[in-house]
């Protein structure tokens, strides 16, 4: 029992330093949360014995049981690398050494599955308010789930038809388009979104968070309209490290679902989800002749090797090589398959 109790403090004391590291240098919460989670997996992996006492070895064979005995994917294991790395480096204050015994999970090869324009228009046809102008912007300007999510009134920009993402992937900003036919949709939800910002500040609320510097130089900023989310959350919830009672951004879950429940009832046998319409965005671009870099900006990719799937995704299949039975001259007026 007192082994808990002593477990169960320095867990406490380890959580706390790992907190304000990660906030320090200003990642997200949803990065603390995988971190903590792959540390205190590796704590309990090596029966409980904490990672001051450990090192590079405990790390080798925590990461290659992961892909040996778990079979994780790749992203998996480097995920639970990186959370690690972060640990010994930024909080125990370690530079573990090259980790070259590391067995590596093997990253499958996997070409992203891709809409049809008319798959597209039956998903958003399935959708409605809120949700489907969601759908809209992952498909009509390749955000990210959580971009979309995250969006914010200043961001929109009508006159320039174009969208600025901020702090994207990597911790980087980048402009894409808004689409024509999104632009009366996306006025209708500013003025329902500026209805429900007057009556929370009627009701003494009104407050969204903010990026982690700019909430210590500004704070009464988060009261203002520019910096009310897009598409807000129905209900308002006290942040989990303050207390403070906010009005956050609608749940991913709750997009994830809508669009899941869209494509059954389109009749899309295809597995979609919300970063199908990204991939769906991306390769419709390329099919209307937009040049990679072009499309690579767009995506916010850093390499332009990332973007290169999307042509491998039109060289594939029928659309890129034409089959040997299609070539084959019907004899006596007869199909060539009979």
């Amino acid at each position: 029992m007192n082994s808990e109790k002593s477990l169960a403090r320095k867990e406490k004391k380890l959580v706390e330093r790992l907190h304000e590291a990660i906030r320090s240098r200003n990642y997200s919460r949803r990065t603390e949360k995988s971190y903590w989670y792959w540390i205190r997996y590796f704590i309990y992996f090596h029966g409980k014995r904490h990672p001051a006492d450990m090192g590079a070895s405990e790390v080798t064979a925590f990461l290659t049981w992961l892909a040996t005995e778990r079979d994780v994917a790749a992203a998996t294991q480097n995920q639970a690398l990186s959370a690690l790395l972060f640990l010994y480096k930024h909080v125990l204050g370690q530079d573990l050494p090259w980790l070259q015994d590391v067995i590596h999970a093997k990253r499958p090869v996997r070409t992203p599955t891709v809409l049809t324009e008319a798959e597209a228009a039956r998903l958003l046809g399935c959708m409605n308010g809120s949700l489907k102008l969601m759908t809209g912007l992952l498909y009509g300007s390749g955000l990210r789930q959580i971009e979309c999510l995250s969006l914010r009134v200043k961001d929109l920009d009508f006159a320039y038809r174009q969208i600025t993402v901020r702090d994207g992937k990597g911790g980087k900003d980048r402009v894409t388009m808004l689409p024509d036919n999104l632009a009366p949709g996306l006025r209708q939800q500013l003025g329902k979104v500026r209805l429900l910002h007057r009556r929370d500040l009627a009701e003494g609320y009104g407050e969204v968070s903010l990026p982690h510097a700019f909430s210590r130089k500004s704070p009464r900023a988060g009261k203002e309209w520019a910096w009310q989310f897009v598409f807000p959350s129905a209900y308002r919830s006290a942040d989990p490290e303050s207390g403070v009672v906010r009005r956050h951004h609608v749940y991913p879950d709750t997009l994830g679902r809508a669009i899941k429940r869209a494509a059954r009832e389109a009749r899309i046998i295809k597995p979609v989800s919300s970063h199908t319409l990204r991939h769906s965005f991306a390769t419709h671009l390329l099919e209307r002749g937009q040049d990679i870099r072009t499309v690579q900006e767009l995506l916010g990719h850093s390499d332009v090797s990332t973007t290169m799937i999307y042509t491998h995704v039109l060289n594939k299949g029928g659309r890129g090589v034409t089959s040997p039975l299609d070539r084959l001259a019907p004899e006596g007026g007869d199909h060539a398959a009979g």
